[in-house]
This record gives structure tokens, C-alpha cells and sequence, in this order.
């Protein structure tokens, strides 16, 4: 209870009608944390209570009430003052995230048409010779972050296959070496990263004297 009551003191990620899938991820998780998605996901409704109720029955009653209260002052405390004067005439929590879902999430069409556009813009990413692997590969995952969070796979070996297509030569040694020591095919995003981080590493403490 007592990391519930510090986390509750975390405000809630605002949503001001951008990046809706990014903000929904953010959303549910911290209402999770709250114990509070129940209420959004399922709308439970509280039967009333019976003649003569236990202790027991009042402290579940009360609880299970106010949880479906907090769930949707919670979701009114994480929108902008433009998108609360559209909600606030709704009753419950699952009410106002499914209106959310409904007018900003976008119809199957046009999620596709998000999608296929981000994948072009992956594809069309080269790397300047002024980047880091670090800042490059930060930009794809950007990219690729928006595609899965629209409900598209992307693995992380296409983000591999692109690395090692574009790298500028500077960067041939370190896949020649991956290429005689790894299956090229197997090799994990991060393994590759580390590879040509550590190779900038290098070349930039010869460059200042520290390596020959």
C-alpha cells in the first residue's frame, strides 16, 4: 500500500490529441499500478448493498465505488482542458477510454496507411557521416517504436539488416569481424550496436592521442 500511495503522487501522462497509441500504453500502465484498470476495462457495475450488511460487505462496496470514481477522475486529471470539455459528460471510466480509443486511435484503413508510411520513412533513413551509431539507430527505433505501438510486427532483425546495409565503410572492420566470429543472421540488435559503438570508441580516443 505504501508504494501505491508514492506512486500515486507520479502524475499521469497528459494526452492532448497526439500520439494517441503511445499515451494509451502509457495510460493503462499507470493505472495498473493504481489497481484501477479493472474498472476501466471491465465497467463492473456495484449491486447495492443488502439489509443489514456485514463490515466486510461495506468495505468491499465502498472500495469497489470508489475505485470506479478514481479510475475516471484519473483519466480526467490525464487529458488537456480541450478534450476534457468532450468527455466530461460521460459516466463511467470505460465511457470515457473508449471514446478516447474511438476518435483517436483512428479506423483500421487509416492505421494501415500510418504504417506503410513509417515503414517507407525506415527504409529511406541513411545514416550522415556526422551521426553516431548510437543517434542513428536511436532514429530507426523511434520510427519502428510507432509502427509496433499501431499493432504491427517489426522485428529487430530488419532494424539489423538496415544497419548493415547503410553503415558508412568507417565501420568495416567491425562487421568483417562479426562476419568471422557470428552468423550474421542470429546476431541480436543490441550485440551489433555494441560491436560498432566500441569500434567509434576506438577511433575517437586515437583520433585524441589516448590509443595509438
Amino acid at each position: 500500500m505504501e508504494g501505491e500511495a508514492s506512486f500515486s503522487h507520479i502524475a499521469p501522462p497528459i494526452f492532448d490529441g497526439e500520439n494517441y497509441q503511445l499515451w494509451a500504453v502509457r495510460m493503462e500502465t499507470y493505472l495498473e499500478a493504481l489497481d484501477l484498470w479493472e474498472a476501466v476495462e471491465e465497467d463492473y457495475e456495484v449491486p447495492p448493498l443488502p439489509n443489514n450488511p456485514t463490515m466486510a460487505q461495506i468495505k468491499i462496496h465502498k472500495e469497489r465505488r470508489t475505485r470506479k470514481s478514481k479510475a475516471k477522475a484519473t483519466l480526467y486529471a490525464a487529458v488537456s482542458t480541450t478534450i476534457f470539455t468532450r468527455i466530461m459528460s460521460l459516466k463511467s471510466a470505460k465511457e470515457v477510454w473508449d471514446y478516447l480509443k474511438e476518435e483517436y486511435a483512428g479506423d483500421e484503413r487509416i492505421r494501415g496507411m500510418q504504417v506503410l508510411n513509417l515503414i517507407r520513412e525506415f527504409e529511406l533513413q541513411k545514416m550522415k557521416e556526422s551521426e553516431t551509431i548510437k543517434e542513428y539507430s536511436d532514429k530507426l527505433l523511434g520510427i519502428v517504436n510507432k509502427v509496433r505501438l499501431l499493432g504491427t510486427e517489426f522485428t529487430d532483425s530488419r532494424i539489423v539488416e538496415k544497419i548493415l546495409i547503410i553503415v558508412p565503410e568507417r565501420y568495416e572492420a567491425s562487421i568483417t569481424t562479426l562476419e568471422n566470429t557470428k552468423d550474421l543472421s542470429q546476431i541480436t540488435l543490441a550485440e551489433l550496436l555494441n560491436a560498432l559503438q566500441a569500434q567509434e570508441q576506438r577511433r575517437l580516443m586515437r583520433r585524441d592521442g589516448i590509443i595509438e
